[in-house]
């Protein structure tokens, strides 16, 4: 069942470029590559990030968009999209990079293609808290941020827990994982089911990830989330990098397995987590952003700014074609990706069973 990523003519591995410093002291390997795509990948997000701001029932030319978001323009144009139009693009483009990342670090940790918040019970249980919030009234004061936090580390702390035995292994984390994201959607039906018609329509209109009505409110807790974790995520990189060598080699390398592990867990646990709480469990972007990010920098794991950045630019496009493709229609954003992010999983699938791991 453990996937290691298999080496073949589409996926070569690109060898970097080390340097060193004598002052200040560090060394390290620049890979061409891997800078190029994330430049190229940085600038699609701003392209892709000013078109999400054109579209409405009020279209605003792209030139204008950018001049608006410095500034310059005409005042109507800079009140609509600074103000009415950006905080909800910005969410989508912070919720993006954070599913990308968190998706990368548990791909990298658990040494599977397969795994990802999606998979392992993280987004379903906070989407458990957030829904009993919503239907039972159980919020205790806290907001949707704290409790989508809340649910997912007690469901990242369920799946640790049961997956302990004398450590934890990849293996392990997505076996139990599945199991508890079935315990979870159980629990969310029920709730559903439980609820009022009102608190049941507002419940799954956010289920499905959802970017309408979405501003600063919901933004801003996350804009601090990822000031805080993304620099964390990119700092465990080097240690995560050991573990793709097997338990036994980490720990002759010096590293503390387990104690990275739970580390690499908790900072995908919060990004996934306020993720979720600002703009929904948006499917398969967790799953899918990391693999098309390893694809197109031809690492041999996924690297987590360019699967943040394709994360980001895969939900901001869905973002306009959900408000395009149906006239007078605003689909949520979730039902976009579950359908471009399905054929990624199948994909996924066959590539696993074809390399002989899948189980």
């Amino acid at each position: 069942m453990t996937v290691h990523p298999p080496v073949s003519k589409g996926l070569l591995r690109e060898s970097g470029r080390s340097f060193r410093l004598s002052r200040p002291p560090v060394s390290g390997v620049v890979r061409p590559r891997l800078v190029a795509v994330t430049s190229v990948l940085a600038l699609a997000v701003f392209v892709a990030l000013c078109w999400d701001v054109s579209v409405g029932d009020y279209g605003i030319p792209l030139t204008d968009v950018a001049g608006a978001l410095t500034g310059s323009g005409d005042a109507g144009t800079v009140l609509v999209v600074r103000e009415l139009r950006l905080p909800r693009a910005m969410v989508g483009l912070l919720a993006g990079v954070a599913f990308g990342v968190s998706g990368a670090l548990f791909q990298t940790m658990t040494r599977n293609p397969l795994a990802s918040p999606d998979m392992i019970g993280l987004t379903q249980g906070a989407g458990t808290a957030v829904v009993a919030g919503i239907v039972l009234g159980w919020d205790f004061g806290l907001g949707p941020q704290a409790l989508g936090l809340l649910g997912a580390l007690v469901s990242a702390l369920l799946v640790y827990a049961l997956a302990w035995r004398r450590g934890t292994t990849g293996y392990r984390i997505i076996l139990v994982g599945i199991g508890v994201s079935w315990m979870c959607l159980s629990a969310t039906d029920y709730l559903l089911a439980r609820g009022g018609r009102f608190e049941a329509q507002s419940a799954l209109g956010w289920l499905v990830g959802n970017l309408n009505g979405r501003d600063w409110q919901q933004g801003a807790p996350l804009a601090i989330a990822l000031a805080v974790l993304l620099p964390a995520a990119l700092l465990t990189g080097r240690l995560m990098r050991t573990l793709q060598l097997g338990d036994d080699v980490a720990r002759g390398l010096g590293t503390r397995v387990q104690t990275v592990r739970l580390g690499v867990l908790l900072v995908g646990v919060g990004l996934v987590a306020f993720a979720t709480a600002a703009a929904g469990p948006v499917a398969f972007v967790a799953l899918a952003a990391p693999q098309i990010a390893q694809r197109l920098t031809r690492t041999a794991w996924p690297p987590p700014l360019a699967a943040g950045l394709t994360g980001a630019l895969v939900v901001l496009v869905s973002d306009v074609l959900a408000r395009e493709l149906i006239p007078d229609t605003e689909l949520p954003v979730g039902i976009v990706t579950g359908v471009l992010g399905a054929p990624v999983l199948l994909w996924l699938l066959v590539r696993v069973n074809r390399a002989g791991s899948g189980g």
